[in-house]
């Protein structure tokens, strides 16, 4: 792989910083416009909800590796969900000793009312956009999903080369 240029740097730099700029941002609303849903459900057992909604059922370790979160983690949270009835587990088709998480018919209710709330806010942050803009942001964003998920850094890597241990940053 070629070394980038200096103008392939700034860039990929000046990217970075709009990136936690817009993390940030995300986290921020996020917190604003609070959850829907029954009260003693962590934020983050949300994103349990999403993954059994967009992915189907699933067990318990594939979450924790799908959330990059630990397995207990995974198993407190969705407990929580269990228990306030928005998810259900169901016996393994192809192992009956083992159980696969489901998002009940509540849960799917709660999942589309959140997704609903998020997808009204955004259009209200992009209305003043051309239809053309919003069409080249949802590309490029694509684009850059794509390329993130096929260009994962390895983090040794990362952490083993001569820039890391020089300390610059």
């Amino acid at each position: 792989m070629a070394h980038p240029t200096e103008a392939e740097l700034g860039s990929a730099e000046e990217l970075g910083v709009q990136l936690v700029r817009l993390i940030r941002l995300i986290h921020r609303a996020k917190s604003q416009m609070g959850k829907k849903g029954p009260d003693g459900i962590e934020q983050s057992a949300y994103a349990i909800l999403f993954h059994l909604v967009q992915d189907g059922p699933q067990r318990t370790g594939r979450l924790a590796e799908s959330l990059h979160s630990e397995i207990s983690t995974i198993s407190r949270q969705s407990n929580a969900l269990v228990q306030h009835g928005l998810v259900a587990r169901q016996a393994d088709p192809d192992d009956g000793r083992a159980c696969l998480l489901a998002p009940t018919a509540e849960g799917q209710r709660i999942f589309q009312e959140a997704r609903d709330q998020r997808t009204r806010w955004l259009a209200e942050v992009l209305a003043d956009w051309s239809e053309a803009d919003r069409r080249a942001l949802n590309d490029l964003f694509a684009r850059l999903n794509t390329d993130i998920e096929t260009r994962t850094p390895n983090l040794t890597e990362l952490t083993c080369s001569p820039q890391a241990e020089g300390g610059h940053e």
